[in-house]
């Protein structure tokens, strides 16, 4: 069979030096990177979801919809992809869980329950065919108590409830007693009649609550799940708390404690919450493309963790910026951030050749609903960008589009074959990263330079590609360029609309210098974890969970230089 062969170009210049404190770290980028094969579901705009992760003998596991298998991690940079043929993928929302020397997989509406103690290997034992509870219920999740007791939480809904019911680890994970109704009472919601929760099918397409998930920590049991706020458009990760694993559960005061409405990707939803081999806390969860519904959903890893009050939240500013993954115990989230900042965004490109749905530009226009596609997939094609100036260029990341990608599996689909020079007067290129013989495929692959370089012009040759053409839906650069930060935004306006307090009107003066704005906040000056990232407008409309309490707000500028962060400024 003919090879096909492509060329992308990419301009950049390159001066060594040395790696800011980032370099004794190693970083990852948002939308992970998975390797392997997916199945059919992803080519049909639905993409992977409900991912699950577990730590099991040194090694992470990673279980999600539609995935088609699952993947392993030592590390969680690099990601192992594992067939196992007899596990249920075609099966919606996987949970897993371990006990002993074991790890149990089961998924939604299916009896059975599997179990291996070798998951590297792709074998999987039945353990148990008959559980007639987990064969009528979706999103559910099973949680092993510090005291050896299991627990099985479902029947999310709009409700103010959930079912939960105990299981017997020595027997086949069968019910014991009766279920119970966790009352976990959501204050954001409108009062409306509410129906009691009965133990039966739950149809998703009935309710939009989903995923439930449960994390102990310091002796208290927190229920996460997924929930739509009103006006806030968007769905958001909620956690409710209790001193007991059957409720009554709390409504947190910071929720909801994953929620990221604006950036690249968005939507952040759908997730659950781990600890690492160091004790640090991740939610990892489903991302939605922010301008194109029918884009496949992705995953992002967001660190998490939980402040002196016991309030469990994740970070997801600039969450699909670089993030420094440690390897100890951090005590403070912020220090992840390498500061590297975005310097592709709206740039000038140029490519060999393009589709008319499918300009050169779109692959640098920050929406990864749209795409540059070239004509053909021959040897030659190439796509360039200038950045305007020298920068200082440390990682970057190229998100893949599924242009006319064959719709049966990636079986027969090999990897995406490149070569990514660049320049400083698009003349004379360099080597920046030679992967004409790669043969793992994956969508979304980032690369941190060992030695940054300093660099205007960028070329990347593509050797194949598993689609009639080279498509990108964003080449995204990240590091530093050689002129100032913006000013600090002095001033900006924050009122809340009379109609409805959870409702805040924001408004600041447009600045030179300056690409966006972050805007954090929350309800104490040194817990803003929640977040808008917005681009050059100069008016925002937030939504905050609880118009009962002093919210305070902080707007960061940031440009190709950096960010310069505000000052907090309460709002009763």
């Amino acid at each position: 069979m003919k090879r096909r062969f492509l060329f992308v170009t990419l301009a950049v210049i390159f001066i060594v030096g040395i790696l800011p404190n980032a370099a004794k770290c190693q970083t990852y980028c948002n939308p992970l990177n998975l390797t392997g094969q997916f199945n059919s579901a992803t080519s049909s705009g639905f993409g992977i979801a409900d991912p699950t992760v577990v730590l099991f003998r040194d090694n992470y596991f990673l279980f999600a919809t539609n995935a088609g298998g699952y993947w392993y991690s030592g590390d969680l940079l690099s990601w192992k992809f594992v067939t196992a043929p007899n596990l249920p993928f075609e099966k919606m929302a996987p949970t897993a869980f371990v006990i002993g020397d074991w790890i149990y997989f089961c998924s939604s509406f299916s009896n059975t329950i599997f179990r291996s103690n070798d998951p590297t290997s792709g074998k999987w034992e039945v353990y148990c065919d008959n559980s007639v509870l987990l064969s009528l219920i979706n999103d559910f999740a099973i949680f092993v108590d510090t005291d050896g007791r299991v627990y099985c939480y479902y029947g999310c809904s709009n409700n103010d409830g959930v079912m939960a019911r105990e299981l017997d680890p020595k027997n086949q994970f069968n019910p014991l007693g009766v279920p119970v109704v966790c009352s976990k009472i959501n204050s954001l919601k409108k009062a409306k009649t509410q129906k009691p929760l009965k133990e039966n099918l739950h149809n998703p397409n009935d309710n939009v609550v989903s995923g439930s998930w449960m994390n102990k920590y310091d002796g208290k049991y927190y229920y996460q799940c997924t929930e739509p706020i009103g006006d806030m458009n968007s769905l958001c990760d909620m956690v409710y708390v209790s001193e007991s694993p059957l409720g009554p559960f709390t409504f947190a005061a910071n929720n909801p404690f994953c929620y990221r409405p604006e950036g690249f990707v968005s939507r952040v939803a759908n997730g659950s919450t781990f600890q690492d081999k160091f004790g640090n806390w991740w939610h990892i969860a489903t991302m939605i493309s922010n301008g194109n519904n029918h884009t496949p959903t992705k995953l992002g890893l967001f660190p998490a963790g939980f402040d002196k009050e016991g309030n469990l939240f994740t970070k997801t500013d600039f969450g699909d910026y670089p993030i420094v993954l440690p390897r100890q115990k951090y005590a403070d989230v912020d220090k992840l951030d390498p500061e590297w900042a975005l310097l592709t965004a709206n740039c000038a490109a140029q490519a060999s050749s393009s589709i008319g749905s499918g300009p050169a530009t779109s692959a640098f226009d920050e929406n990864i609903g749209t795409f540059w596609s070239s004509r053909t997939a021959q040897e030659g094609e190439w796509l360039m960008v200038d950045l305007g100036s020298v920068c200082t260029i440390n990682a970057f990341q190229i998100n893949f589009a599924e242009n006319k990608t064959p719709g049966t599996g990636n079986d027969g689909i090999l990897a995406y074959q490149y070569l990514i020079e660049y320049s400083t007067d698009r003349k004379s290129w360099k080597k920046l990263s030679d992967r004409t013989t790669n043969m793992v495929f994956g969508t979304n692959p980032y690369e941190a330079l060992r030695i940054p370089v300093e660099a205007q012009y960028i070329k990347i040759t593509g050797y194949h590609a598993p689609a009639p053409t080279f498509a990108i839906s964003e080449f995204r650069i990240f590091g530093s360029g050689t002129d100032r930060k913006p000013k600090k935004v002095s001033k900006f306006r924050a009122v809340k609309d009379y109609r409805n307090p959870q409702i805040v009107k924001m408004s600041w003066s447009k600045q030179a210098n300056t690409s966006g704005y972050n805007i954090r906040y929350g309800t104490d000056k040194d817990k803003l974890f929640h977040s808008y990232q917005v681009g050059k407008k100069t008016r925002l409309t937030v939504h905050c969970p609880d118009k009962n309490k002093t919210y305070w707000f902080q707007m960061d500028a940031f440009n190709e230089n950096g960010v310069t962060p505000g000052k907090p400024i309460p709002l009763k």
